[in-house]
């Protein structure tokens, strides 16, 4: 097992080129594939879960392999039902085939694709017959994996009755879904709500134009963790290639840490051209946080580490979909933070609580990331409290692959070993 120990700068002042968006590298993929064009898109990001896409959609062999990319399986299920390209199986590692597709699944057949479980039903892998297909009104869960409804979503324009979507439930994610919109309307798309909650989008060819990928809002989180850690009044952090008023449901991030004490500076604010975002220390925060995450669950890792070792007690709620995810993230939490001597509470494992318990903390503790990226990724900044090992840090490749580079770049300390 590889480990690495990450040891606090002298001093936290860097300048820091984060990566693309994965998120909308992996949406303007699929749009690209589906428009038929040949203008990739430009500054894809370099991440696993994008890369398995580029070579799927590359080399579409008979059997897809998207590994731990549930962005992947998700997209490229309904990529491959609905276009006539043959007979695929496309499946992943261990955990992805107990990761649950039958909502998506479910809602293609309604559509009238071909899809069959190659394993057990409601999981990966699948056997996938892939057709022109009709389309139609249906109905599918908002209270999901906002993924299954982007996955549709994104088909809608070349299927020849379009795509009505009636969302039933509490939506989740809903900045998700509109960052799919968003991408669609780009490359020419007519896909618009109707309703509170139903989505209108008209059967129309989308057009091939060139495309450039914003940088990543969820990789700025981490920084800012950096910032609101920082035992110094000066720390700073310059993130290259950020939007204002991007689209990401992350880049609400910088909202929030506003909250903790961190100060957002844009060097532009020209609406759609990357600059320069200035994060550095306000001087006030809030006594204790409570925060709705259904918008961006991905975030809520990083604010369990910032408020623990702030000394700010909070209450997240909105986190039912990361018990889903990469893995079990709230028990996964939970059981970390122990080894800090932090003691987390979950509410029906939808809500994680952190009252201000504290217990003795390991004496050398190592942090488990269970294949999940974002635990390598929330947890390594807090070195800038204590010393802090990370099992497994490889993780980060999924998203972030430069991330221990640029932590070095930071002036962090990063001894390398490897334990058997």
């Amino acid at each position: 097992m590889i480990q690495y120990q990450i040891s606090a700068p002298a001093r936290l002042d860097a300048t820091i080129k984060l990566p693309a968006s994965k998120s909308i590298s992996n949406r303007a993929l699929i749009i690209h594939a589906l428009s038929g064009g040949n203008l990739v898109p430009e500054n894809l990001s370099d991440c696993d879960d994008t890369e398995v896409i580029i070579n799927a959609l590359r080399d579409m062999p008979a059997e897809i392999n998207i590994k731990a990319a549930g962005t992947a399986m998700r997209f490229m299920t309904a990529l491959l039902a609905s276009t006539p390209c043959g007979e695929h199986i496309i499946t992943g590692t261990e955990r992805m085939k107990h990761r649950p597709i039958k909502v998506l699944v479910d809602a293609l057949l309604q559509l009238g694709a071909n899809i069959e479980y190659a394993g057990q039903e409601g999981f990966p892998p699948l056997r996938i017959n892939g057709a022109r297909l009709e389309g139609g009104q249906i109905e599918i869960a908002g209270n999901v994996s906002s993924q299954y409804i982007s996955a549709l979503l994104m088909i809608g324009p070349m299927l020849s009755k379009g795509l009505e979507l009636h969302l039933t439930g509490d939506i989740i994610s809903r900045p998700y879904i509109d960052l799919t919109l968003w991408t669609m309307r780009e490359f020419g798309a007519n896909a618009e709500w109707t309703s509170i909650d139903t989505i209108l989008v008209k059967p129309q060819s989308y057009a091939s134009r060139t495309y450039y990928i914003e940088n990543d809002w969820s990789a700025a989180s981490y920084w800012y963790e950096m910032v609101a850690l920082s035992l110094q009044d000066d720390a700073e952090v310059r993130l290259e290639g950020l939007m204002d008023g991007s689209k990401q449901g992350d880049s609400s991030v910088r909202y929030i840490f506003s909250l903790l004490g961190v100060k957002t500076v844009f060097g532009s604010k020209k609406p759609g051209k990357p600059t320069t975002v200035t994060i550095r220390k306000s001087g006030h925060r809030v006594p204790r946080l409570e925060y709705d995450f259904v918008n961006s669950p991905d975030l809520a890792q990083t604010f369990v580490v910032t408020c623990a070792l702030l000394g700010v007690p909070f209450r997240f709620t909105g986190l039912q979909t990361l018990k889903i995810k990469e893995t079990d993230r709230i028990e996964a939490l939970k059981r970390e933070m122990l080894k800090l001597g932090y003691v987390l509470r979950d509410v029906n494992g939808q809500e994680l609580v952190w009252d201000g318990e504290r217990t003795d903390a390991a004496p050398h503790p190592a942090i488990d990331t269970y294949d999940d990226h974002r635990m390598a990724l929330a947890f390594a900044p807090a070195a800038l409290r204590q010393p802090v090992v990370i099992n497994n840090p490889q993780v980060v490749t999924k998203s972030y692959p430069h991330f221990w580079n640029d932590l070095e770049k930071a002036g962090f300390g990063i001894a390398r070993q490897t334990e058997e």
